[in-house]
């Protein structure tokens, strides 16, 4: 009787699964879809009248994911994509509502000096990874992660590119150690605060993104701004963290550093390396989730390889969600363009179909597991 029962779940689970919305499109999903879902795209604007550029990205060029900034870079100006709760809670419904597959909202709310939720506009203060990590308290870290992933979900927010998964080894980096951006300079207090962190995330419905593989703690530099060798300031350690996670069972997300290490790659940077992603993340550690590249407006990248040049070898690398945040520079055409370059590069048989199936069935993989489920 047992058996019968067990055999009966199970067909019915896979009936169940073959039903969803989300699996049947991605069995007949156009090449055109699949490459939406690669990118993640950022913009200006409080509403979806204000930016009728994201609105022809999703509805068009089908993008899976938008990320949200409070402050325009290039415009040095406030109140980018958020001014209080009541607005970007009606933003994110506009934007999932054009969307026929649900999207990533993304967001980076690390919390201390690096939040795009500020109490200026209404929201909750937020401590840094720094103190939570001296404080090294269960309690402590749950009740900040709890409220963090709260916040996200009453505004519709579903991706967090938090947290920090860098060590804190050199504390006089300019965008890690000097912006308490990391727990602690110690693997095991690194890990053990990003645990407590993405199963309250989960928990909540909240999608963790760890960052930034394969170590950022360690540079002297900016990849904002600027080239950023580590080769001779990282070390294996950094890689700790990623290594405890992934075998505890971590497959959600994982961000990708700019950063060059000869001692991994001789030619390229991490997001653009395959030695590093898929050599490495995937391969000796063993991670199944997406990989997302960090901002390819950066001036690590952006200064130093051409669009089509860079879309490929991340591609190539194992890179799955292109994020293009439009900040560091601001381009309202670029999904038009990322999406026509990689259409170019399978027509070309530079990058191949399967290779852009692997990435859709991850990224759908993703969103159902955390019930976004299509239309």
């Amino acid at each position: 009787m047992k058996r019968v029962t067990l055999i009966g779940g199970m067909l019915l689970l896979l009936f169940g699964l073959l039903a969803s919305p989300c699996y049947a499109k991605s069995k007949s999903a156009s090449l055109s879809v699949k490459i939406g879902q690669m990118l993640m795209i950022g913009f200006r604007g409080l509403s979806v009248a204000d930016a009728p550029e994201i609105a022809s990205d999703i509805t068009e060029r089908r993008i899976g994911g938008v990320v949200l900034f409070d402050y325009d870079v290039t415009s040095q100006s406030h109140g980018r994509n958020i001014s209080s709760p009541e607005q970007l809670s009606r933003l994110t419904l506009e934007l999932q509502k054009l969307s026929r597959i649900p999207l990533f909202i993304a967001i980076d709310q690390e919390g201390g000096k690096v939040k795009r939720l500020k109490p200026a506009c209404g929201f909750p203060e937020s401590v840094s990874a720094e103190h939570l990590g001296q404080l090294d308290n269960a309690d402590s870290t749950r009740a900040a992660a709890l409220l963090t992933a709260k916040t996200l979900k009453a505004m519709h927010i579903g991706m967090n590119l938090a947290p920090v998964a860098d060590l804190n080894t050199n504390p006089d980096n300019p965008v890690i150690g000097k912006l308490q951006r990391s727990f602690s300079a110690d693997p095991a207090v690194v890990t053990r605060n990003i645990k407590l962190i993405t199963n309250t995330y989960r928990a909540e419905g909240i999608i963790p993104t760890l960052k930034h593989f394969p170590g950022h703690g360690s540079s002297t530099t900016d990849t904002h701004r600027d080239f950023t060798d580590i080769t001779a300031s990282w070390s294996e350690k950094e890689l700790e963290p990623y290594r405890l996670l992934i075998a505890s069972g971590y497959r959600d997300a994982i961000m990708t550093a700019h950063v060059f290490n000869e001692k991994l790659d001789p030619l390229y940077p991490a997001t653009l390396s395959r030695a590093t992603l898929d050599g490495l993340l995937r391969g000796k550690l063993g991670f199944k989730g997406v990989i997302l590249s960090d901002d390819m407006q950066m001036k690590a990248i952006a200064d130093h390889y051409g669009l089509e040049t860079a879309i490929q070898l991340a591609l190539d690398a194992g890179v799955d969600i292109l994020v293009f945040g439009n900040n560091a520079a601001y381009d309202p055409t670029i999904a038009s363009k990322a999406t026509d370059i990689i259409k170019s590069l399978v027509a070309q048989k530079i990058i191949t179909p399967e290779r852009i199936d692997r990435s859709y069935r991850r990224i759908m993989r993703l969103k159902n597991r955390y019930h976004l489920n299509c239309r």
